[in-house]
């Protein structure tokens, strides 16, 4: 193979909880393929409704399988909840169909790989600070696994140091990354490219909409669909809109608590030559007034800081972030 096909292998994959991206440089760009992280399961006698309505499924025994946004159309359409591989950020132990179809939709967003066990950075949360006990351990074997199976060099990255990757190469790789997704919250702070701290928080995107459903009594795959057609943070209207509002603040308030605290706890053990960004990204973040309403928490919290930050700026692309820092890092290993 010649050098300049060599330099393009290597591909970085964010397996999230509302979804999975995978990013690939071809040519002088960079591709992403996403895919809704849902599947929803029918009788076989809905088969004729699909074929009409051209929502593509997968057969498995007596039942259908929508994978995908599909899945959370026609959640909606039936008032029912779609069923996710990913569990608060994490694949589930228990659920066998789970996984079953978490490697389904790996596989169709990775598709083959270019060159015989070429390298595939996979993201991988920090163990959640507020549930002690639980760890990743089981979640990044299950995806080494998957991916392995789909013919690559699987490789784990953090996901928080991921966007730090993507986003501060103007910083020298220092500063904080926050990755708000839909079930966990992933923080980590860099100095030059050496990881100084990471943790995650069990809370996110689902977790708003968990709550703001029970709130006023509506389901949560419908306050998601309420959030993903738009809506201004800064200024909610309507019932549904202001329950969301309410919930996004709360887990802006609760990530920045945990993170005060977790720099206590390391606080001396590195320091920071000068101020560094805090970079927001996440599919969470990407509600309309979520930087507004975020600058608006932090400037209350910003003294109790240990670290002098610079700016908070978003992500320069909140939904790829993560699997473009992960391509970063197989670029390097290829």
């Amino acid at each position: 193979m010649a050098k300049g096909q060599q330099e393009t292998l290597g591909v970085g994959i964010d397996c999230g909880t509302m979804n999975i991206v995978s990013a690939r440089k071809v040519g002088d760009k960079v591709e992403t393929k996403r895919i809704r992280d849902a599947f929803l399961e029918l009788p076989r006698d809905s088969k004729k409704m699909l074929k009409l309505s051209g929502v593509s499924y997968v057969e498995r025994g007596e039942e259908l399988l929508i994978l995908g946004d599909p899945a959370l159309d026609t959640a909606n359409i039936f008032g029912r909840e779609v069923r996710r591989p990913l569990s608060a950020g994490l694949v589930s132990s228990s659920d066998i169909d789970a996984m079953e179809v978490l490697g389904l939709l790996i596989k169709n967003v990775l598709g083959e790989p270019k060159s015989p066990k070429e390298v595939c950075y996979f993201s991988v949360p920090a163990a959640p600070v507020d549930r002690p006990g639980q760890d990743v351990i089981y979640h990044r074997g299950v995806l080494g696994k998957i991916i392995a199976e789909c013919g690559y060099t699987p490789m784990a990255g953090n996901e928080a140091m991921a966007i730090i990757y993507a986003e501060t190469a103007k910083e020298g790789f220092s500063g904080v990354g926050i990755s708000f997704g839909s079930g966990m919250t992933n923080v980590a702070v860099s100095l030059n490219t050496i990881e100084a701290m990471s943790f995650s928080v069990a809370r996110g995107g689902d977790w708003i909409d968990a709550g703001a459903a029970k709130s006023i009594g509506g389901t949560q795959s419908r306050l998601c669909a309420v959030k993903e057609k738009g809506m201004d943070l800064m200024s909610p209207q309507g019932r549904d809109q202001e329950a969301l509002s309410f919930y996004y603040k709360s887990l802006i308030e609760y990530a920045l608590d945990q993170m005060v605290l977790q720099f206590a706890s390391v606080q001396g053990k590195f320091t920071f030559p000068k101020p560094v960004p805090i970079i927001v990204s996440g599919g969470t973040s990407k509600a309309g007034g979520f930087l507004d309403l975020f600058k608006q928490v932090f400037d209350k919290k910003r003294k109790k800081f240990p670290v002098e930050v610079s700016e908070v700026r978003p992500a320069s692309d909140p939904l790829n972030a993560v699997a473009n820092g992960l391509l970063i890092q197989a670029l390097q290993e290829d």
